[in-house]
C-alpha cells in the first residue's frame, strides 16, 4: 500500500477488507495492526489461491489492541519474523571473518584481528543500527532515537490498548530500564530505582507495552533439561530493542561515555548481545541468559532444542579475558556433572585489544567486529 495515500488506503481497509488485500502480489501492507482485519482477508485469500507462499507481507510496530485481534491465529498460513536494529556486520562495521555458523559446528578460529577500540564502540553504541541513520553523524543517530523515545511515550504506548498514558511516567521508566541494561534488575530493583515516581503495578504495566511496541526485548533463562539438577534462576533479563535508546535515555553520548567505562561496559554487552540475538535466529538457534542458584552466570548462552549450547561471555577489554574464561569454564563444568551435554564451544566476546583466536584453557576468543552469522 502505498503510505503516501495513508488516509485512503486506511478508510479502503476499514470498509472493505478484502479490496485492500486483492490485486497484485507480493502485497505488502504496514501498520497491518492498525485494521487487524486485514489478516483475516489475507486469510481468507491465501486459501482461495490454493495457499502459494510469500503472497503478503505484513509489517507492524505493535502487537493488536485486546479487543481488536484477528478471529484467526494464522497457523500454518503465516509465518511470523522479527525484524531488528542492523547489526554490525550489516552495517559494514564487521568483517564477517569468523561466522557464528562455524562455531556451532565445532569450528574453531584463529588470526581474524579485530579494529574497535574504545572510542569508536563508543560511537557503535550511540549510532545503533537504525537504518535511517546511515550516512549520518553519532549526534544525528542520537537525536533520531531520542525522537523514538518521545514518540513511544507520547503515542505508541496510548495506542496499545486505547489507554492514556503520563509520557513523562513511561521515559522515568525508560531511563530506569536504560539505567540497568544489561543486568538482571528485578521489578523491586526498578522501583526502588525511579525512587517512588512510578508505583510497581503501573511500572509492570509499562514494561508490558513497552514489550508489545517492540521497545524491550526480554531475553529469557535457559533451561537446558526439565529434570536437570541444576536450579537457574527464571526471570527474564530485560533489554531495550537498540543499544542507542539505553544511550539516549542516559542522554550519553561517544564523548561522556569515554569517561565512564562502566556504562559503556554495560551498552558494549547491549550491542553485543542484540547482534547475537539476530545471528543466533539466523542459525535456528535462540539466545538465553545463565544465572544458577550459586549466583554463578554468563552473560549469554545460545541453544537449541537438541542440546547443542553455547556460554558466552561478552568483556569490554582483552584484559577481561581470563575472567570471562573462569566464568566459562565454571558454568560448562557445573553443566556438565548434572548430567547435560558439555558445550560445543565456549566464547568471549572482546570489544577491543584482540583478535580471534582459542586460548589454552578451550575458550574460542572473538572480536565483536569479526562476527558475522
Amino acid at each position: 500500500m502505498d503510505p503516501s495515500r495513508n488516509f485512503e488506503n486506511r478508510l479502503r481497509a476499514e470498509t472493505d477488507p478484502a479490496l485492500a488485500v486483492s490485486g497484485e502480489v507480493p502485497r505488502l501492507i504496514d501498520e497491518w495492526q492498525e485494521v487487524p482485519k486485514l489478516w483475516d482477508a489475507a486469510r481468507f485469500e491465501c486459501d482461495n489461491r490454493g495457499g502459494e507462499p510469500g503472497q503478503f507481507i505484513f509489517t507492524g510496530s505493535a502487537t493488536p489492541r485486546d479487543d481488536k485481534r484477528p478471529m484467526h491465529s494464522g497457523a500454518g498460513r503465516f509465518a511470523k519474523l522479527r525484524m531488528d536494529t542492523m547489526t554490525l556486520f550489516e552495517l559494514g562495521k564487521s568483517s564477517g571473518a569468523v561466522k557464528l555458523s562455524g562455531i556451532i559446528s565445532g569450528k574453531k578460529f584463529n588470526g581474524a584481528f579485530g579494529s574497535l577500540d574504545s572510542a569508536s564502540i563508543a560511537e557503535c553504541v550511540v549510532r545503533g543500527g537504525w537504518p535511517a541513520a546511515v550516512g549520518h553523524d553519532a549526534r544525528a543517530a542520537s537525536a533520531m532515537a531520542k525522537r523514538y523515545i518521545d514518540i513511544v511515550a507520547e503515542e505508541d504506548l496510548s495506542r496499545v490498548d486505547g489507554s492514556r498514558r503520563d509520557p513523562e511516567k513511561v521515559k522515568a521508566v525508560i531511563e530506569s530500564l536504560a539505567r540497568n541494561e544489561s543486568t538482571l534488575a528485578t521489578l523491586k530493583t526498578l522501583v526502588a530505582d525511579l525512587g517512588g515516581e512510578v508505583s510497581r503495578q503501573t511500572a509492570s504495566s509499562y514494561i508490558s507495552l513497552l514489550a508489545r511496541v517492540n521497545f524491550v526485548r526480554d531475553i529469557p533463562a535457559w533451561n537446558p533439561a526439565m529434570r536437570s539438577p541444576v536450579h537457574l534462576r527464571e526471570s527474564k533479563k530485560h533489554h531495550l530493542a537498540d543499544p542507542s535508546l539505553a544511550a539516549a535515555a542516559l542522554g550519553a553520548t561517544p564523548e561522556t561515555l569515554l569517561l565512564d567505562f562502566k556504562t559503556l561496559g554495560l551498552l558494549f554487552e547491549s550491542l553485543a548481545l542484540h547482534d547475537l540475538w539476530v545471528y543466533a535466529q539466523a542459525n535456528g538457534m535462540g539466545l538465553y541468559h545463565y544465572h544458577d542458584s550459586r549466583d554463578l552466570e554468563v552473560d549469554a548462552v545460545i541453544a537449541a532444542p537438541g542440546g547443542t549450547w553455547i556460554p558466552i561471555e561478552v568483556k569490554l577489554s582483552s584484559a577481561q579475558i581470563e575472567e570471562a574464561s573462569d566464568s566459562l569454564v565454571a558454568v560448562e563444568k557445573r553443566m556438565v556433572a548434572a548430567g547435560n551435554n558439555p558445550p560445543v564451544s565456549k566464547v568471549a566476546i572482546i570489544g577491543f585489544g584482540s583478535q580471534a583466536y582459542v586460548t589454552d584453557r578451550g575458550v574460542q576468543v572473538v572480536p565483536l567486529d569479526v562476527l558475522a552469522p
